[in-house]
């Protein structure tokens, strides 16, 4: 009797908390399915998607697909305040992510709204970009901008841009909200140390301009934020005179610690090259052909007798910028420039191009892996930044040992100074 006592109580108590449950997936259903409609009473210039939107729950990482409720496609600024302010006053309780998409190149899943909803950036509208000229010259342009089409209009003042990253067709708001690094970094900063005045939308739907002097905080806290600390609607970005050609210098390493040493030593000089980067090769046939097409060894026949096959390498790439009537003094810079490092000497190729074709350099290569449907695999990629002091030990525990084969994508180095 005892026991039955005991069993006869279990079954209410299981009974309530099916019940429970049953109730908590209705509320939550109610919740998403009165989602859509609260949305359509929104006054907003723009308009919802709510069918036909998988293309938001993919991006250049191709690992994670989640399609969100809605995609807005905004007009203007006010668009994006009004549906933030939207899921503000429904509460924590709601569930619900908005997360702004610019052109989607984020790797994990950054630019997607499982259930929630995406902002589709680039359909802002794109207020002129205002170039100014003087002293300390910028240009002020909308976060949905592309950084190539950004180049292009401060060419035509003279100016560009003083950082940037190594592939340019993506948006202003995407790389301010990560960093934005490449071989300017040393230097110049990564872009984010490059910016005078953000406007943002804050988490509560409120449109604020920030900068180093007004609204700090949030400033520092949306540059390289990942989006979580407000939405980056339009960006003052700080430019230098644009030189209009390039001396390209490629040269190999068979020892990392020698190619380390060489980074971190032009990096500290005050006249050094304008562009420092770095390139690991792994298992890599025919190197040096491969480069023959566009760039020229120094010594045709040393550079012939050159073996790659199997061997762990390290590519240093070096710019030098400039204008013409200059290449003489740059040729006598270059030339007091590479006796400092420690290369192969069989393995100096040099080329010259323009500035806008080495920036986009990567657009081209893009356009080749698209052609052989290679661009859109997966990429699991990753950034890390590693001390000086760890630098050594990091590559030999993980270059060469943990990676054997890096036939199927790059794994750059980057020198850069803490201080910038």
């Amino acid at each position: 009797m005892k026991f039955q006592s005991k069993q006869n109580n279990v079954l209410p108590i299981r009974s309530f908390t099916i019940l429970l449950i049953c109730c908590l997936a209705i509320k939550l259903s109610l919740c998403f399915s009165s989602f859509p409609s609260s949305l359509k009473t929104l006054n907003v210039e723009g308009h919802f998607s709510f069918d036909n939107n998988e293309f938001a729950a993919r991006d250049f990482g191709n690992r994670f697909r989640f399609i969100p409720s809605a995609v807005l496609y905004p007009k203007s600024v006010s668009d994006i305040a009004t549906i933030i302010e939207h899921i503000w006053q429904k509460g924590p309780g709601s569930k619900l992510t908005v997360a702004a998409r610019g052109h989607g190149h984020s790797l994990q899943g950054q630019a997607q709204a499982p259930q929630g909803i995406v902002i589709n950036m680039e359909s802002l509208d794109r207020q002129e970009m205002k170039v100014h000229t003087g002293r300390f010259p910028y240009v002020d342009v909308s976060a949905g901008e592309l950084w190539i089409n950004i180049l292009h209009e401060c060419l035509k003042f003279g100016l560009a841009p003083k950082s940037w990253t190594d592939y340019l067709h993506l948006t202003v708001g995407g790389t301010l909200s990560n960093a934005g690094i490449s071989g300017q970094a040393f230097r110049h900063g990564p872009q984010i140390s490059n910016v005078h005045q953000l406007e943002v939308v804050t988490g509560k739907g409120e449109v604020r301009v920030c900068s180093e002097e007004q609204n700090a905080d949030l400033f520092h806290g949306v540059l390289g934020g990942l989006g979580q600390f407000g939405i980056i609607t339009r960006a003052r970005i700080a430019l230098e005179p644009a030189p209009k050609m390039v001396k390209w210098i490629r040269v190999l390493y068979s020892d990392f610690s020698t190619f380390a040493r060489d980074q971190e030593h032009l990096i500290s000089l005050e006249n050094t090259f304008d562009y420092i980067e770095g390139l690991v090769m792994i298992n890599k046939t025919g190197l040096i052909n491969n480069w023959r097409s566009s760039f020229n060894p120094q010594d045709p026949v040393q550079a012939s007798q050159f073996k790659s096959d199997g061997r762990t390498l390290f590519c240093l790439e070096l710019t030098k910028n400039f204008n013409p009537g200059e290449a003489d003094r740059i040729d006598q810079e270059i030339e007091s420039l590479l006796p400092q490092l420690s290369y192969i000497p069989s393995t100096l190729f040099m080329s010259e191009t323009s500035y806008v074709e080495f920036l986009d350099r990567v657009h081209a290569a893009e356009l080749k892996l698209r052609s052989k449907g290679l661009w859109d695999l997966p990429h699991p990629w990753l950034n890390l930044l590693v001390p000086k002091s760890k630098i050594n030990g990091f590559a030999e525990g993980v270059l060469g040992n943990i990676l054997t084969d890096t036939n199927n994508g790059p794994v750059l180095v980057y020198p850069v100074n803490k201080s910038r």
